[in-house]
């Protein structure tokens, strides 16, 4: 049926149309009624109508790649969903169910091709709409992938923390252990030819005092990259969590769909007695 005039003023898609315009308007566009919990569309149905929310409230939801359901927007009065695929003329990507009785402003390509040679201005109205539903997905984007540990530790990292993690690749590396052992050797062996002449005589001791230095000095780098380790490795286990967390939740609902078709089936099977109580069921 057709949708009164004053109904489309309160719509802000609409809002800059004048009385003429809002009645041509008015005369093409359908009101549809939906009762609670009624699904408007699912994903993948053709996209030939876009609805705008003029009483009432609708979820719409996606499928992620984990193939858990996620809420991606709740349309209340005056808000768009399903535009951009009937835009594209795709079929719809998400499922939009009612959460109450709700009443709708079913809008096509043709309704909107009619608006916009009478009302240009409205286009930029439009795309503000999908502006906002493209943050949405962003948002939605965003929350749901999947994060590397890697790069978190990373962004976080300073740069006294990145020389401490290459002094400490370096220490512990058989190129260091064999540089360091041929410095010791060349030493020794320099001091020893040169006898009353050499700067260190044996015991050589300015070589101790450079070893108990060294030793001084890498042994809190050393704690300092263990310390990092431990940070990564407590990043890693916390995005495991939430990994383990979400397969929990996506084995929950399927746990729960298994529930209410085996139930759905056992009422199947009561109804086939009922109707033919002589017939064995296979």
């Amino acid at each position: 049926m057709p949708c009164d005039t004053q109904e489309l003023r309160h719509v802000p898609l609409f809002s800059l149309l004048d009385d003429d315009e809002l009645h041509v308007l008015s005369q093409q566009v359908e009101l549809r009624d939906f009762a609670a919990k009624q699904r408007i569309y699912k994903a993948g149905d053709p996209s030939k109508s876009a609805y705008v929310v003029l009483s009432g409230g609708v979820n719409v939801s996606l499928i992620d790649e984990d193939g858990q359901e996620v809420l991606f927007s709740e349309p209340h009065h005056g808000d768009f969903f399903g535009f951009a695929s009937m835009l594209e003329g795709t079929p719809h990507h998400t499922t939009a169910i009612t959460t109450e009785p709700t009443t709708c402003l079913e809008i096509d390509r043709n309704d909107l091709a009619a608006l916009l040679t009478s009302k240009p201005q409205a286009g930029l109205d439009m795309l503000a709409v999908l502006s906002r539903e493209i943050h949405t997905a962003q948002g939605v984007i965003s929350s749901r992938a999947m994060r590397n540990p890697n790069e978190l530790i990373d962004e976080q990292e300073t740069f006294g923390e990145r020389i401490a993690d290459h002094v400490a690749s370096f220490g512990g590396s058989w190129t260091f252990i064999i540089c360091f052992f041929v410095l010791l050797v060349s030493y020794t062996m320099v001091s020893n030819l040169l006898k009353d002449k050499t700067w260190d005589p044996y015991p050589y001791i300015l070589l101790n005092l450079f070893l108990s230095m060294l030793a001084a000095i890498q042994a809190p780098v050393i704690m300092m990259s263990q310390n990092r380790q431990d940070h990564k490795d407590r990043v890693r286990s916390e995005l495991d969590f939430e990994v383990n967390r979400r397969a929990e939740a996506e084995i929950q609902a399927l746990s729960r769909k298994l529930n209410f078709l085996t139930d759905k089936v056992g009422d199947i099977e009561d109804h086939l007695r009922l109707q033919s109580p002589d017939k064995p069921l296979s």
